[in-house]
């Protein structure tokens, strides 16, 4: 097997895992709240990756351990902002916006000093233009009050969870050379479990409902499994990997569609487009 073809379906399997993460975390926040569903999600993840951690002990120093410390309170942050977007919102809308976590990378990288081509500048461009199409902003229509704000708010939760995800693409990108993969998947599980699941468990507040156990475990599941296959394929080709996997997104809103029966105006639609095809165009020009 060519080193193409590996890096093609490990896309496309990052994807799909991403998106069976996406939609069952979607139905567990809805059945038990977004704190709760990532509390049960990132315990189950740290009960998958602790074997293969303490498998391979690694010492790390203070720079290592503060880019890691950002790698998880990041993609812990992230996860509760989309799973209280899910909660509120559509799966077509939230899913997408937060999948813009690249262009948030790539900014965070251009304040730090790296130059921003014209090519990745247009898709930054391209991609911000969606997200305000796709929170359904459009300037030419007149919503009321209540059903702008029902809008806007889900899709400032994706928003959010974009940002605390370009933080954790940064940071990763800082150790993850110099670390086994099951270390950079760590902190995530670790900052969630001991910050978000035993104070719950210690209040004795971690609860879980028979409906809402089976969407949890396949979270957390998918979650890590998602993050692994993504890795391998990275390694045998950036640029595939990446637009394969960042369209878990697109993904998703079509699964969503199909089981939850979402509908979108066609500016929403176009601005889930839009946000697909800066993501993609941003993946490649930036491998």
């Amino acid at each position: 097997m060519t080193g193409t073809t590996i890096a093609i379906l490990g896309g496309l399997g990052a994807a799909l895992c991403w998106t069976v993460t996406t939609m069952s975390s979607a139905e567990a926040s809805r059945l038990i709240g977004a704190r709760l569903t990532l509390a049960w999600v990132m315990t189950i993840g740290l009960v998958i990756v602790a074997p293969f951690v303490l498998a391979v002990p690694v010492a790390l120093d203070p720079r290592s351990a503060f880019w890691l410390f950002l790698v998880g309170a990041g993609n812990v942050v992230g996860l509760l902002l989309e799973y209280a977007g899910l909660r509120l919102g559509r799966v077509g809308v939230v899913a997408p916006i937060a999948s813009a976590e690249g262009a948030v990378a790539a900014v965070i990288a251009a304040i730090a000093g790296e130059a921003i081509a014209p090519a990745v500048g247009g898709s930054l461009a391209l991609i911000a233009g969606g997200i305000v199409l796709a929170a359904g902003l459009d300037p030419s229509s007149k919503p009321k009050g209540g059903e702008r704000t029902a809008r806007l708010v889900p899709a400032l939760f994706g928003f959010g969870a974009a940002l605390a995800f370009g933080t954790v693409l940064f940071s990763a990108g800082q150790v993850s050379a110099d670390l086994p993969i099951a270390w950079v998947v760590l902190p995530a599980r670790l900052v969630g479990f001991v910050f978000i699941a035993l104070p719950l468990l210690f209040t004795r507040n971690l609860r879980l409902t028979r409906r809402a156990a089976p969407f949890v475990t396949l979270s957390g599941f998918m979650e890590v499994v998602g993050f692994a296959v993504y890795t391998v394929a990275s390694e045998h080709g950036i640029a595939i990997a990446s637009v394969l996997g960042s369209e878990f997104a697109a993904i998703a809103a079509v699964a969503a569609w199909v089981l939850f029966r979402e509908r979108l105006s066609r500016i929403q639609v176009a601005g889930v487009g839009a946000i697909a095809v800066g993501v993609a165009l941003l993946a490649v020009f930036r491998a």
